[in-house]
């Protein structure tokens, strides 16, 4: 099943053309690595599936993009938001406790009773590997909490309100190796649940956990295939020269 389906799409801010000509799919319940160099589109492109370029007063775009068989365009951006949800490189934590931080949007979304906030906090807790740690903390800050046990609460706060997508931002930029694995494991596990997209810049990580991976090159797609296929024998000798650490 397509989750996702780009036609054509170009992205600019201002006079700056940041997407050109991107076309591609998404497929449910798979992770789609999405690698490439500095100012390559990467991330453009990642904010751009659920809407967030839109903020910047001089974005403009052409192009399709489907979530399902519904233009984006078409869809609240609100519920697109609850749809398509977003970890970014910084953990982000509400100055409210563990528990708070995960119910927020529960209960933006009209949840109040008590005994349904617990199961959901818990259920997403677990879901986010981060359970087992805190269970017995709920009611402390969550600034008390390591910059690895804070990347995973706000992944847990995004699983909360049941999006269908969980957009990754260099979700591991500032973690250390033990903390990145966990990330990583809770990622390879909710992609039975959920499609994932995540822009890295660490290609040993794009390697280990997507599926499929995506090349972004000066605003283009440059390539898309099976992860090993990108990182064996990629098609186009600036994929393996992006890989093998010639530029970037």
């Amino acid at each position: 099943m397509v989750k996702f389906t780009i036609k054509e799409l170009n992205i600019w801010f201002g006079h700056v053309h940041a997407l050109k000509q991107v076309s591609m799919e998404i497929r449910a319940n798979e992770i789609l690595s999405v690698i490439g160099p500095s100012n390559s589109g990467k991330t453009t492109f990642l904010r751009m599936l659920n809407r967030l370029n839109a903020l910047n007063q001089n974005f403009r775009m052409a192009g399709l993009i489907k979530l399902e068989q519904e233009d984006i365009k078409n869809i609240d951006t609100e519920l697109l938001r609850k749809r398509v949800g977003m970890v970014f490189a910084l953990p982000l934590p509400l100055p409210l406790s563990i528990f708070e931080n995960v119910a927020y949007g529960v209960r933006m979304h009209g949840t109040k009773n008590k005994k349904v906030l617990t199961k959901k906090v818990e259920e997403s807790l677990k879901e986010a590997y981060l359970w087992e740690e805190v269970k017995d903390r709920l009611n402390e800050s969550a600034f008390k909490l390591s910059g690895g046990q804070q990347q995973r609460l706000c992944i847990a706060r995004t699983l909360a309100v049941e999006p269908e997508v969980i957009l990754f931002d260099e979700p591991c930029s500032g973690l250390d190796p033990i903390s990145t694995a966990k990330v990583e494991d809770a990622m390879v596990k909710l992609k039975e649940k959920y499609t994932i997209v995540l822009v890295t810049n660490n290609v040993k990580q794009a390697a280990r956990v997507g599926e499929r991976t995506a090349f972004f090159l000066s605003g283009e797609l440059i390539e898309l295939d099976k992860t090993d296929k990108v990182f064996t024998a990629p098609k186009d000798k600036r994929t393996d020269g992006y890989i093998r650490g010639k530029f970037g």
